[in-house]
């Protein structure tokens, strides 16, 4: 994943602009280029951009430093610090939000990502349960965004977390975003949590097992296991405490559920089920709705209905830990695969209802014509961007509504056609 630009190191010209910037000089190694290097060799548009690369560095050492950030470990952290092409290719193009819900829990809740994770947590038993214990988190759910997160600790990513923030930083699109991740993890740094060497993840400056960012490090991480840091790449304690920490302090309520898959009665009025009006489970359950088995509804005092594919798939009562599960991952397709994962690791039943899957997903293209002409029919769906949010999803509901469809919210082929 990690992709070595064709030109020799930024730290040489990065030397230049920390003398004027009257930071620290790098040491006489980090200043010559790679024998195997050759700048005359490197594509000007390369060379353009590490130098204003450089610069962008140069700058943000200034605010590190007026921040507490201190010179060793602003030499430690840009020394070697690259531009990474890959991080911008890869940003916004999240499978989450890219895929069909069905298609997405395919391989998220696969039957070799349970069997490997009971597998695993039963090998992280104890670490496991004494999170659980002590923040009032299920097991099966750490275990589950484990497996969702990196695979159960085996994919926690390659890619150089300075680097990949300096690179989304640099690009722009998310700079003050970027910025503050990479402030952060400059502390990580001086904190000696972990050296920046073995500071690698995602594209995205996510870190560790379970995929924390540097600001929610600072805020959420444990050291369980007692030896002084906080190590989310390689202690199992650490890993789980620390996850379960986010949670409990996000809002996760103890003794209730997630949620749970659901019947509604003919003639629903889907525009109730939205995932945004809140009721408690009793009022759902005179309005008809039932669970799958027969059994009461659960007793959650604050939930709602979600239709993740629309009129045609399953339903789902989701209460407020599914809303927490948001704070990790703001995917519904996220939340909803670490609440069937974790209830396929504690044996419990999959999905009863068919996912329609004869519906393809819309091409960012046909997601932005689609939010284009709710707009342009006078039914705002917010600046079309190609992503199906809350405002997209009810534009379309008003506009289903106007012509006697089921107001499910949901973006089809069909209803593009219908609306061009």
């Amino acid at each position: 994943m990690y992709q070595t630009p064709s030109c020799f190191s930024v730290t040489a010209l990065l030397t230049i602009f920390a003398l004027v910037a009257g930071g620290a000089t790098l040491s006489a190694s980090a200043q010559t280029p790679p024998a195997n290097s050759s700048p005359a060799a490197v594509a000007p548009d390369d060379a353009k951009r590490d130098q204003r690369f450089a610069r962008w560095i140069a700058d943000f050492s200034t605010t590190a430093r007026a921040a507490g950030i201190n010179e060793a470990t602003l030499q430690s952290a840009f020394e070697g610090v690259r531009f990474i092409p890959r991080v911008t290719e890869l940003d916004g193009a999240q499978a989450e939000f890219t895929r069909t819900v069905w298609d997405y829990l395919d391989s998220a809740v696969s039957a070799q990502r349970v069997v490997r994770g009971q597998d695993r947590l039963l090998q992280a038993r104890p670490a496991v349960d004494a999170a659980a214990a002590r923040y009032g988190v299920p097991a099966e759910i750490l275990a589950a965004i484990w497996g969702m997160e990196s695979n159960y600790g085996s994919n926690t990513g390659d890619i150089p977390t300075i680097d990949a923030l300096a690179t989304l930083g640099f690009e722009g699109r998310r700079e003050a975003w970027a910025r503050g991740q990479l402030l952060a993890a400059l502390k990580i740094l001086q904190n000696r949590d972990i050296p920046r060497e073995q500071m690698l993840g995602s594209w995205a400056g996510a870190m560790g097992q379970t995929q924390f960012l540097p600001s929610n490090f600072l805020a959420y991480a444990v050291d369980a296991d007692g030896d002084g840091r906080r190590d989310i790449w390689g202690s199992i304690p650490d890993v789980m405490a620390s996850t379960a920490n986010f949670l409990a302090r996000s809002g996760w309520q103890a003794g209730q559920p997630w949620g749970q898959e659901v019947r509604l009665p003919p003639g629903f009025d889907l525009a109730l089920a939205d995932g945004e009006q809140r009721r408690p489970a009793g009022a759902w359950a005179n309005l008809g709705v039932r669970s799958m088995d027969g059994t009461p509804l659960p007793a959650l005092s604050d939930s709602a209905l979600l239709l993740p594919a629309g009129a045609r798939g399953p339903a789902f009562l989701i209460g407020p830990n599914f809303r927490t599960i948001l704070r990790y991952n703001n995917s519904t397709s996220y939340a909803l695969a670490v609440g069937l994962l974790a209830q396929a690791l504690a044996g419990g039943a999959a999905v009863q209802t068919s996912w329609p899957r004869d519906l393809q997903a819309l091409s960012r293209g046909q997601l932005l014509a689609l939010q284009t002409a709710l707009n342009t029919r006078g039914f705002d769906s917010g600046t079309p961007d190609g992503m199906v949010g809350p405002a997209t999803r009810s534009a379309i509901r008003r506009y289903q509504q106007s012509v006697g469809l089921p107001a499910d919210g949901y973006p089809t082929l069909e209803l593009l056609q219908r609306l061009q």
